[in-house]
C-alpha cells in the first residue's frame, strides 16, 4: 500500500524536503486554509520571521509598467535632499536594504542617468519617466524608494529630514545614521 516496508527504515528526506515531525499536521492545515503550495507558504512564514515589524509595501511607476515590493516601516523616515538633482526631480526618498527589495515587473522598461562620481543610479520609467526607486550614492548597496510611488494602504506615517545635498561629503559624513541605513 506505498511507504516504507514494515521493519524497513525509511531514508533520509530527498533534497529540499524538511521532516517536520509533530508539526506536519498543522504545516498541511495552514496551506490548505490559505490555499498556498508548499513553497508559498515557506515564503510567507519567512517573510514574516525575518520581516518582523515590518510592512510590505507594493509600488511603481505612473504608467504601471514598473511594479516593486519593499519591506519597511509603516512609519517612514524620509530623505528631503537639496542637491542639484533631488531638486529639480523633487526627490523625496527613504532608504532600505537591496534584500528587502523586490522588483516585480519592468526590468527591461528601465533607464539609468547617473553624473558627477556615477554611483548613484537614478533609475526611471523609459514610458512615463517615473523614478520610483533608485539606487542612492549614500547607499549604493540599497534603494532610495519614493514614498508618493507606493500604493495606498500601508503608510501610516512619514516623518521628513532635510538633508543639504548641496554639501554631500559633509552632510553624509556627519549624519549618525544614513550609511546604515542599507543594511538588513
Amino acid at each position: 500500500a506505498g511507504g516504507t516496508p514494515a521493519g524497513a527504515k525509511a531514508g533520509p528526506p530527498g533534497p529540499g524536503a524538511i521532516d517536520l515531525g509533530a508539526q506536519s499536521g498543522r504545516w498541511a492545515a495552514f496551506q490548505e486554509r490559505h490555499r498556498l503550495s508548499c513553497e508559498e507558504a515557506a515564503r510567507l512564514l519567512l517573510d514574516a520571521y525575518e520581516y518582523r515589524g515590518l510592512v510590505k509595501h507594493t509600488g511603481g511607476c505612473h504608467c504601471g509598467a514598473v511594479r516593486f515590493e519593499v519591506w519597511a516601516s509603516a512609519d517612514l523616515h524620509v530623505f528631503n535632499c537639496n542637491c542639484s538633482i533631488c531638486t529639480k526631480k523633487q526627490n523625496r526618498h527613504f532608504i532600505v536594504p537591496a534584500s528587502r527589495f523586490k522588483l516585480l515587473k519592468g526590468a527591461d522598461n528601465l533607464t539609468t542617468y547617473t553624473f558627477n562620481t556615477h554611483r548613484a543610479q537614478h533609475t526611471f520609467c523609459k514610458t512615463c519617466g517615473v523614478q520610483s526607486f533608485y539606487t542612492p550614492r549614500s547607499n549604493p548597496d540599497g534603494y532610495g524608494i519614493a514614498p508618493h510611488c507606493l500604493d495606498d494602504g500601508t503608510v501610516q506615517t512619514i516623518i521628513t529630514e532635510d538633508i543639504n545635498g548641496k554639501e554631500w561629503e559633509k552632510a553624509v559624513r556627519e549624519h549618525k545614521t544614513i550609511r546604515d541605513m542599507s543594511k538588513p
